[in-house]
């Protein structure tokens, strides 16, 4: 395998010149002694050292100044790597061990495998080197081996390395596929070449022949393996650059096939073949270009070997690769953007290239050959070739342009996948399906897959992948890829919405019952089914136009839904729907619902139970699909809380009545619950809980806190009520709940919050009631700063440790998490969220709600409660959210006389505090205290 040289390549390195500097080694070592031998390896050394920094400043000059190739990069490097090896070996065999003739088996020859041998060297890339013998090893050849590698070592170098014999590799090939792989990459570096020749020969004459359909079965299953540890996704928003779904190795895998079954040195050999066409062919050059140009830049800014874009590389390396901001679109977002494409281009050449392959080494009629023969039945205008659905001729998306998306259907009505050889057919005639925009019979068959019974979501994504969803539907295609630069959203816009749209198919069919009981009910009782799959469809589809892609994906509904048949009904309630699509969400994670302000103002949102039932649906389906973890139950109850509610007031049953009803179901399923048990202190504890207690918690959740209240107040007798904490792991919402239950005092929600903080928590969640004793009973939705549930018993221990310190007052809880805060992940400071403080004066008749918004860091509750309690005011509810790095926490507050805060003074006061302690407390987690008292000594005098 031969690669392409890099230009000036003495400028890198000179190896005539390195040479001749090591000459004088002969006179070091000629007498034998122990300190020439040392000098003469120092000298090896320094030179090699010396020689490799040079060559190493030169390519990343060339790299960082000259445009940033990747493919020159990397044939800089093995340029560079391929030079030092063979020095190293010349001067081993001429001046460290010389021998004037070389019996056959002291003969060697040095290859390079792996990445090395396929010539992709990034800065931080391993060396995999096979030495190659005829036979076994002798002492002389361990000898140069060893001295080789010392040196390599010496200089910093990760290598890896085998020493074999011809029939050792071939044995070792038979045996291990990776070992096979490896052989199919070994180029030749330097020293007896016949070795290296009679590998390559007796490797496919011996091992590859006759074996290509095993190992095209054995890469793909190994690819299907490795996507599924990765996450099985392509549109993972910090995606692995190498081992991900459209990366490097997926690129990997389809040259080592092409090697194995054609011998080819590069995929562009497989044009004369006819295996691949030309673009497709330039189509993987430029992915490979591309992605090791974006690996380069990774390496460098990390320092190290890594691969996977992370959040906080990833604007970096877009302005390295001169993507710039505009007004719709950062210019990280259009770097990723980029990076999406590139993946779905992988993986469109993957399944095509590899089914292609699979067909011919099955031996089965090719779609391109002339007279070819189809043995089977026909199918809606389309036939079987095998068990793959096929196009009868060449012709058919050309005389009938509509087949481009009857083929989906069609495969979908009966579970068919399409043969490779339609595949890129459709490919070739993706132009027609803009003058099926307009076309009736089209659009219908379109909604058919949309609303298809049979998961829509798959072949959506198919029709994704093959380019016919975005061609067919502009609008879809404009948010293909793209990206939203922030660590809430786990998925590109185009494979969030495929995703909801397969959340709303298994909540109609009763798949998602346990997690989704009240949307799996009422989305049967809806009358706009197909206004319910346009508008998830359309929920997302204005975003990256620059505004509130609300408004605007509503205005775009109403372009789009007569277009898809919709009538003016449907299209009238898709706009809504559209609209209002995140106003479900807020409404139930921001509000207290148990004020009636709440209920009656999203009341008169939504206005009839038809658009509140298809909102409840779409709400589910577009939170289910943002990424794991997102959804949990408690989020469900809260919706599922609004929904009853807001229900109440729009059918006219006096809430107030269904909420007595509602409290006193509750309390009595905790008895029964709680039948063994005193039945004095049963009736006394259901006496403590105000109605937003008994509505708010399960009867599971109930049962756990009034079994620790009872085994606190038993062992606490006579002493006087303490601090009670209880701990409880929910490993399938990876999320611990932690409940605290003390006598109420100013502060204590800071406390709470500072402790669980200080112990590595990170709060999620909060539901914070005041019992009719005077006790409190909070309970955080606590996960570990990975998004994992805290479930190992020492994290535990400590997490109740703490927190009944920071309760007790024995914690410096303000420097210590300020000391906390400096240590965030390089990924999570990558994100800038300025303070905000906004102040509902409408949500509530009863409250003051507060909004604060900031970059979630440990303190940060700590730090507005903190807050809050210096001013003097009451905390009698509160919803925490988290958003990715993104943190809104609302609070319903009153004045220590009980009244609602109305004076805009006071409001004005209460913005002015909470908006500096917010940014304060980001202050001292980045630069420490001392800088943070400063700023909060001169806020002072200028607010004074």
């Amino acid at each position: 395998m031969s690669l392409p040289r890099p230009p000036r390549p003495r400028a890198i390195i000179d190896r005539r010149a390195l040479t001749v500097q090591l000459e004088h080694l002969t006179d070091l070592v000629s007498e034998g002694r122990p300190e020439g031998v040392r000098a003469a390896r120092a000298d090896i050394l320094a030179a090699a050292k010396d020689a490799l920094s040079r060559g190493r400043e030169e390519i990343r000059r060339r790299f960082e100044g000259e445009g940033g190739s990747g493919a020159a990069l990397c044939a800089g490097n093995t340029y560079l790597m391929d030079q030092i090896v063979r020095v190293l070996h010349d001067v081993t065999v001429t001046h460290l061990f010389p021998k004037q003739s070389r019996t056959t088996g002291e003969k060697l020859c040095i290859m390079a495998v792996g990445g090395y041998g396929r010539g992709e060297m990034l800065p931080f890339s391993d060396i995999d080197l096979l030495f190659l013998l005829p036979y076994r090893a002798t002492p002389y050849t361990e000898q140069v081996v060893e001295s080789i590698l010392y040196v390599m070592w010496d200089l910093g170098l990760k290598v890896g390395h085998s020493t074999r014999s011809v029939d050792e590799c071939l044995r070792q090939a038979r045996a291990d596929l990776t070992i096979r792989t490896a052989m199919l990459e070994a180029r030749y570096i330097w020293g007896e070449r016949a070795l290296a020749q009679e590998l390559t020969h007796k490797l496919y004459a011996k091992v590859v022949a006759g074996t290509g359909p095993e190992f095209l079965e054995a890469k793909m299953a190994e690819r299907d393996k490795r996507h599924e540890k990765m996450g099985d996704s392509r549109y993972v928003l910090e995606p692995n650059i190498k081992e991900g779904k459209g990366g490097l190795r997926d690129l990997h895998t389809l040259f080592w096939i092409a090697r194995y079954l054609y011998r080819v040195s590069d995929m562009d050999e497989l044009v004369e073949t006819g295996v691949l066409t030309a673009s497709a062919a330039a189509k993987f050059s430029r992915a490979r270009a591309f992605l090791w140009t974006v690996r380069a830049h990774l390496h460098y800014i990390s320092g190290r070997a890594e691969e996977r874009v992370t959040f906080d590389v990833q604007p970096r390396i877009a302005e390295r690769m001169g993507y710039r901001d505009r007004p719709a679109a950062r210019g990280v977002e259009r770097f990723m953007k980029h990076y999406f494409l590139v993946a779905r281009d992988v993986g469109n050449l993957t399944r095509i290239f590899l089914s292609v392959l699979e067909a011919q080494q099955k031996r089965r009629p090719m779609l391109s050959v002339p007279g070819f023969v189809m043995r089977r039945r026909n199918l809606n205008g389309f036939v079987l070739d095998g068990d793959r659905l096929a196009v009868p001729r060449p012709r058919t998306f050309a005389d009938d342009p509509p087949a481009l998306l009857r083929l989906f259907l069609v495969a979908h009505d009966h579970g068919l996948s399409i043969h490779p050889d339609t595949l890129r057919l459709v490919t070739e005639n993706l132009s027609r399906l803009k003058g099926l925009r307009d076309d009736p019979d089209a659009n219908a068959v379109f909604m058919d897959l949309l609303t298809h019974r049979k998961e829509p979501d798959t072949i959506l994504r198919q029709m994704s992948e093959a380019g016919v969803f975005g061609r067919f539907m502009p609008d879809f295609e404009r948010v293909t890829a793209q990206m939203q630069y922030d660590m809430y959203h786990v998925y590109t816009t185009d494979e969030h919405t495929i995703r909801a749209i397969g959340v709303l198919s298994r909540i109609e069919s009763g798949a998602l019952a346990e997690r989704l009981p009240v949307a799996t009910k009422v989305v049967h009782k809806a009358h706009s089914r197909r206004a319910l799959y346009v508008s998830v469809l359309l929920h997302d589809i204005a975003k990256g136009r620059g505004g509130d892609h609300s408004v605007l994906g509503a205005e775009v509904a109403r372009e789009v839904c007569p277009r898809l048949g919709l009538s003016d009904e449907e299209t009238d309630t898709v706009a809504w729907l559209v609209l209002r699509h995140l106003d479900m969400s807020r409404v139930a994670f921001r509000r207290d619902v148990d004020d009636r302000k709440t209920i009656e103002d999203f009341a008169a949102l939504v206005q009839s139970p038809e658009r509140l039932m298809l909102l409840l649906v779409l709400t589910c389906a577009d939170i289910m699909a943002v990424g794991p973890g997102i959804w949990n139950n408690w989020k469900a109850a809260l919706l599922r809380e609004l929904y009853y509610r807001t229900e109440e007031f729009l059918i006219g049953n006096p809430s107030t009545v269904s909420q007595d009803r509602r409290v006193e179901r509750a309390k009595q399923a905790l008895r029964e619950a709680l039948s063994d048990l005193p039945p004095d202190w049963v009736e006394e504890h259901l006496s403590r809980g105000y109605p937003g207690y008994w509505l708010s918690c399960d009867t599971t959740m109930q049962e756990r806190h009034a079994r620790m209240i009872h085994g606190a107040e038993g062992s606490a007798a006579g002493a006087g009520p303490g601090v009670t904490v209880d701990t409880r792991v929910d490993a399938g919402r990876g999320v611990t709940e932690v409940v605290v239950h003390t006598p109420d005092h100013a502060g204590l929600f800071s406390e709470i919050a500072g402790g669980i903080a200080l112990a590595g928590g990170s709060i999620v969640d909060a539901k914070i009631f005041t019992l009719t004793d005077s006790m409190v009973l909070d309970t955080f939705t606590v996960q570990s700063a990975e998004g994992d549930a805290l479930d190992q018993p020492h994290r535990l221990d400590r997490l109740r440790e703490t927190v009944v310190k920071a309760v007790g007052g024995t914690l410096d809880l303000r420097g210590e998490l300020a000391r906390k805060s400096r240590k965030l992940p390089a990924r999570a400071k990558a994100f800038s969220v300025p303070p905000r403080v906004i102040i509902h004066e409408e949500a509530s008749k009863t409250h003051t709600v507060i909004e604060v918004n900031g970059r979630d860091r440990p303190g940060f509750l700590y730090a507005v409660t903190s807050a809050l309690t210096h001013l003097n005011v009451q905390i009698a509810s509160a919803r925490v959210n988290t958003y990715g790095e993104r943190v809104v926490d609302v609070f319903y507050l009153k004045d220590l006389c009980g009244m609602k805060i109305d004076h805009p003074g006071r409001l004005r006061e209460i913005r002015r505090v909470l908006t500096q302690a917010v940014a304060l407390q980001a202050l001292e987690s980045e630069h420490g205290s001392a800088v943070a008292r400063d700023a909060e000594r001169k806020a002072t005098r200028a607010a004074e």
